[in-house]
């Protein structure tokens, strides 16, 4: 099996000092396999010697990644359409579990060289105490055979949870130092974006339905034609809703949201979607019940003005300059730290 050896020049990073008020809880304990699943893993092929990367002094194994692909399994099963597929799909996923794991250990790395910065026992033992509640069932002897199984001693495995802790803290310090995302910015993605926010025709709905039970048509008719003219009197829809409306969003005044005519059947799509703002449609029956439809709100086919996308822009860029700031944070600490790939 090929080795690459990195071996990089040291690079100072300075996070500043940084208290700990808020603890990302440690992962669920995830049982380790002792042999190969079900669905062949192929670790043992790629890493005949059980290890896959070294960093600094720490040995990251075979059986680590699999703890962590294990999960994973089934689904690239699912989403392969032939044993290449799901070998080459297996092999990025696998190769990405090492690259995280890499990465971890050089984030608890870079926290512990503050020596100011420690994380309270008492964190690690809720961590522990919630774990062996959601995963033991409280069954400590469960807990006890499960480390052993990965030949930890409670000593090796306060470690790792305070390691876990460690890492989800530092990685929520790096997402909160992200950049706030400036007005030019919104402006540029959304001039050079058109296409992904052109819509279709929509209309805000809100719904009265009347079960039919025993009653007639003509009785229906009679209740929802009376509901009808309250409205026309000037009674709000959405109060009238929450009298008369049979369905499940009573308590939301009948409010179905934005709806598509391609969401609804033609007998509801048609009325609907051929009223004002503010109009109600006449009763529709169908075998069911009768049904009163009110257009609330209308949005117009093509691309909506900025105003109402300008916060799910500013989401989808926050989030690429996070990902894009915790990278360059994870070059830095790389730069700094011997890695030794398998």
């Amino acid at each position: 099996m090929s080795q690459r050896i990195y071996r990089l020049g040291l690079a100072t990073f300075a996070l500043g000092l940084l208290a700990c008020p808020v603890i990302v809880r440690a992962q669920a304990a995830k049982p380790a396999p002792a042999t190969t699943s079900e669905i062949d893993d192929g670790l043992n092929l790629r890493f005949a010697n059980g290890i896959a990367a070294v960093v600094e002094s720490k040995v990251i194994t075979v059986d680590d990644i699999r703890r962590e692909l294990a999960p994973l399994l089934p689904q690239i099963r699912r989403d392969s359409r032939n044993q290449q597929e799901f070998t080459q799909k297996l092999e990025r996923v696998q190769d990405e579990i090492v690259r995280n794991l890499v990465d971890r250990v050089l984030i608890v790395k870079e926290f512990r060289k503050d020596e100011k910065r420690q994380i309270p026992s008492s964190y690690v033992d809720n961590a522990i105490a919630e774990q062996l509640t959601t995963q033991f069932e409280g069954d400590r002897t469960r807990f006890l055979a499960y480390l052993k199984s990965r030949g930890f001693t409670l000593r090796d495995y306060r470690k790792e949870v305070e390691e876990d802790i460690i890492y989800g803290y530092m990685r929520g310090q790096q997402r909160k130092s992200a950049n706030i995302v400036s007005p030019a910015r919104v402006e540029a993605y959304y001039a050079a974006n058109q296409d992904r926010f052109r819509q279709e025709e929509q209309v805000h709905l809100r719904l009265i339905q009347l079960n039919r039970g025993d009653l007639t048509d003509e009785a229906l008719l009679a209740k929802a034609n009376e509901i009808t003219a309250k409205f026309r009197a000037g009674e709000k829809f959405e109060d009238l809703a929450k009298q008369y409306t049979e369905d499940a969003r009573k308590a939301r005044g009948g409010d179905w949201g934005w709806q598509k005519r391609a969401d609804l059947k033609a007998e509801f799509s048609d009325p609907l979607f051929s009223l004002a703002t503010g109009e109600i449609s006449a009763p529709i029956v169908q075998r069911e019940g009768v049904y009163l439809l009110f257009a609330q709100d209308r949005k117009a086919a093509g691309v909506p003005p900025i105003s109402e996308v300008r916060e799910q822009i500013e989401t989808t860029l926050a989030q690429q300059m996070t990902r894009e700031a915790q990278e360059r944070w994870l070059e830095r600490l790389r730069k700094g730290a011997y890695v030794r790939l398998y």
